[in-house]
């Protein structure tokens, strides 16, 4: 078949244009498929020679026959890794960046997307797993006991605080994707600035602090590092969001210990000593206070009760001087009897002396109420 014949026999004729994707590579295939045989059929019925030797009118027809089924492969080959690029699979929890000769044109949700080949890129990016940054040292291996390493890496936790001490604080910060756009775009290795930012953070706000401050505020410390990271990060459109800082361990370096145990425990005798002797301030101050109130309190209410009973004693004189004025003789007996009637129930013997006698008179025993011997003087 002369070349002119398969151009006038070729199947490219006018036919209703494809519908979808899918019957457009079908026809293509198909196409290149005739083409091939065509070109083979060529070579085998072409005209022939002196010695039997075959011959075309097309050109190179020979080499079509030869190397047809190679053509036909290796243009399969090509059209399959163009169908196969045409489709791609975003999983779960990420989010694909589609480019178009570089430039930015649409973010796809997860599942069967499609994208022009050759002209479009994908950039596949995890929007939900939580990324991790270690400071002071390396995880070995993760699980129930997880190993890790700090050799090598003292220099990322030694600090130096306000008052000249350094400090050995080793920190976790965990964060994810925010914005895939900016995460891509904006900033060159997240990753490093990340790291980079946090420990600026962290080492200017543990700078602003006393070494004791930092021990007993583990976590302000870490809320404020978080902020200032997010901040800067948020600046720099970085597309990512800090979940947590986590302050490991907060010591002192290792060559220090001693001395800082030392230190320490002298700090809490001190304390110790202290809350001792303001407890006894507290127990023996207010008792003293009481004591001294309650001793105020009894004399006053002592001067009140001899003012009271001198008034009511020198209103009773006069009283009584009255009555004297008005019957001296029955005023001094009813004195005299009232006094005996007071004095006598506290008498427990009475003697009697008889001025004429010159001696003792048997004495009355007020308790039994019987006589006693005479006393002879």
């Amino acid at each position: 078949m002369a070349w002119d014949d398969q151009d006038q026999q070729s199947p490219w004729g006018k036919k209703k244009g494809p519908q979808t994707p899918e019957e457009l590579i079908a026809i293509l295939l198909n196409k290149i498929k005739v083409f091939f045989e065509g070109v083979s059929e060529g070579g085998a019925k072409g005209g022939t020679g002196s010695g039997n030797r075959p011959t075309s009118n097309f050109p190179g027809a020979g080499l079509f026959g030869r190397f047809g089924g190679i053509g036909l492969v290796v243009g399969i080959f090509i059209l399959g890794n163009i169908v196969y690029s045409v489709f791609y699979t975003i999983a779960p929890g990420e989010q694909g960046v589609v480019l178009r000769f570089g430039k930015y044109v649409k973010t796809t949700a997860p599942g069967l997307n499609f994208k022009l080949p050759l002209m479009d890129e994908v950039i596949k990016i995890d929007v939900e797993n939580v990324r991790k940054e270690e400071f002071g040292f390396r995880t070995v291996s993760a699980g129930q006991r997880s190993e890790f390493a700090k050799s090598g890496y003292e220099a990322e936790s030694l600090m130096l605080t306000s008052d000249r001490n350094v400090i050995d604080l080793e920190w976790i910060i965990q964060y994810k994707v925010q914005d895939p756009i900016f995460f891509s775009f904006k900033v060159k290795d997240v990753r490093q600035a990340v790291r980079d930012i946090s420990e600026v953070a962290l080492r200017r706000i543990v700078g602003n602090m006393t070494f004791d401050y930092v021990l007993s505020n583990r976590e302000m410390l870490a809320a404020n590092t978080q902020r200032e990271v997010q901040e800067s990060l948020d600046r720099y459109q970085a597309g990512v969001k800090i979940v947590t800082v986590q302050l490991q361990d907060v010591n002192p370096p290792e060559h220090v210990k001693p001395s800082f145990n030392e230190v320490n425990e002298a700090d809490q005798d001190m304390k110790r000593l202290v809350n001792e002797a303001e407890e006894a301030y507290n127990r023996e101050v207010p008792k003293a206070r009481g004591d001294a109130l309650k001793m105020l309190e009894e004399a006053q209410g002592y001067a009140v009760e001899r003012v009271n009973l001198a008034q009511g004693e020198a209103s009773r004189f006069l009283a009584i001087l009255k009555e004297y004025k008005g019957g001296q003789d029955v005023t001094r007996r009813r004195m005299y009897l009232e006094t005996m009637q007071e004095v006598l129930p506290k008498v427990s013997e009475i003697y009697v002396v008889d001025g004429e006698k010159g001696g003792l008179l048997p004495f009355l025993d007020v308790r039994g109420g019987r006589k006693a011997a005479p006393t002879v003087p």
